[in-house]
């Protein structure tokens, strides 16, 4: 009976599902291997930028120069504008690399309208984002586009809204699911709104059924290689910007955040074992008026908080549980005048004993009585190898985020928008992304994978295995009476 019992476990797991087996490979597409090399870069980018600053006449430095890395990238070819595409060479930090709509054609939005989810006419921003050719979308002139549900992306899109005044509002707003290679630059989010149980377009070819969604500004579900850069956002029903279920190689650099309760939310839940693989790099932004908390908040994952200026918050600016990696490196964090509200860190809702986590502080900038409370080898003074650059880059915080946000604009001006039908200044719902309660109504169905089942499924996929080898051992091979 022994051979039937041998053939029997390898017919068995040979036939183990693809989904069983994918949750227990931890590692997502676009993970790098070694983030520390990825804080190390960005500090030599930043570096080699402010040296050639230096370098430079005063004449030059007016010019372009600036010291921030992405900027100087691009800003200082005298003809951008015709040669649009060279921003894509200039992201940093784990989104590096990241393609956007580069190589594609050029696609002018000329139609603000958003009436139809499922046949979007063309020439507007939804026809645009859901081709599935590479795109480079731009805009032919100012315009408000107030969604009717949802902007579901395909792959390899770049929305770039230099040259123009583009407001994003609405209903949904914008939604990054089971794609990669995506920038959004220039452009400004606001007053989004929870809407869904609908049909929408996610490709040419493909109309899915979509649950209620969060009313997030960016939500990031299940992605890899995305940039956020020069983007106001502001008033969002939920977060101004979420990534979870094993969305990682995310920068989000050069914005402006104001107006919002819980403004940044990485990782789905401290038991989703995929997102340790999430890597983000918060590079450059201001964290501005009107804020409360979450910039962001992490479970699992590394987190790379580089050269920000934090200049208000309510409760706390960074927080965490499910032990993340947080880097936290030449930011400048103003307390507000609340006593109580000092502390620059919160490790969020956990019994956990927190001692081992690794959140660091290197050459952080602390005002007004703030105070970051470091545990695990962010308490040792040499801890990576990225110690050895000195982040002396944080007195100049202030001209290094000087432009962040959508150029030219005031940064006050999504304050006074009007947006029919809400009265809100802060978020006030608890979407789905912060909670399990409302995974499934995340999923799209457009060819993209199934959700990965929970660690309750896997545990009893398993344990009925361990019983059946053990009553095979223990019965000489028979096998049980459920399988007879």
């Amino acid at each position: 009976m022994l051979p039937f019992t041998c053939i029997l476990w390898i017919c068995i797991l040979a036939s183990i599902p693809s989904f069983s087996r994918a949750a227990f490979n931890l590692t997502l597409p676009h993970q790098h291997p070694d983030p520390e090399s990825v804080a190390l870069d960005v500090q030599w980018s930043l570096n080699a930028s402010l040296s050639r600053k230096r370098a430079l006449s005063v004449h030059e430095k007016d010019q372009c120069q600036t010291g921030n890395p992405i900027d100087d990238c691009w800003r200082c070819d005298p003809d951008w504008y015709n040669n649009r595409q060279r921003l894509a060479d200039c992201s940093i930090g784990f989104a590096r690399g990241t393609l956007g709509g580069k190589d594609g054609r050029i696609y002018t939005v000329t139609d603000s309208s958003d009436h139809d989810t499922v046949n979007p006419k063309p020439g507007t921003l939804r026809h645009a984002v859901i081709q599935d050719e590479p795109l480079w979308i731009v805009f032919s002139t100012n315009m408000v586009i107030k969604l009717k549900h949802e902007l579901i992306f395909n792959s390899y899109k770049t929305i770039d809204g230099r040259g123009a005044n583009v407001h994003i509002t609405g209903n949904g707003c914008l939604t990054l699911q089971y794609v990669s290679h995506v920038i959004i630059h220039n452009i400004h989010v606001h007053h989004c709104r929870p809407s869904g149980n609908t049909d929408i377009s996610s490709s040419p070819t493909h109309v899915g059924r979509r649950g209620r969604s969060d009313g997030d500004g960016i939500s990031i579900f299940g992605s890899q290689k995305i940039w956020v850069d020069h983007c106001s956002l502001s008033y969002c029903t939920d977060g101004l910007v979420d990534a979870v279920m094993g969305s990682t190689g995310i920068t989000i650099s050069n914005s402006y955040f104001s107006h919002h309760d819980e403004v940044m939310l990485l990782g789905h839940d401290d038991r989703y074992l995929p997102d340790s693989g999430m890597q983000v790099t918060i590079a450059f932004n201001v964290f501005g008026e009107a804020l409360v908390q979450r910039m962001p908040r992490c479970r699992r994952g590394y987190i790379h908080v580089v050269n920000n200026d934090f200049t208000s918050w309510k409760m706390y600016a960074i927080g965490g549980s499910g032990n993340p990696t947080i880097n936290s490196q030449g930011n400048r964090y103003t307390a507000p005048g609340d006593a109580s509200a000092k502390e620059v860190t919160k490790r969020v809702d956990t019994d956990e004993d927190w001692a081992d986590w690794n959140w660091r502080t290197d050459g952080d900038i602390m005002v007004n009585g703030a105070y970051f409370v470091p545990s695990g080898a962010g308490k040792m003074t040499q801890y990576i190898k990225a110690s050895s650059v000195d982040p002396k880059s944080a007195v100049l915080v202030e001209q290094l985020t000087s432009k962040a946000g959508v150029f030219g604009e005031s940064r006050e001006e999504t304050g006074s928008f009007s947006s029919p039908g809400y009265s809100g200044t802060t978020n006030t719902g608890n979407g789905g992304s912060d909670s399990d309660g409302n995974f499934f109504g995340m999923i799209f169905g457009s060819g993209a994978p199934p959700p990965p089942p929970s660690r309750s499924m896997v545990s009893m996929f398993w344990s009925f295995l361990i019983i059946l080898l053990l009553h095979s051992i223990t019965n000489q091979g028979a096998l049980p009476l459920l399988l007879l």
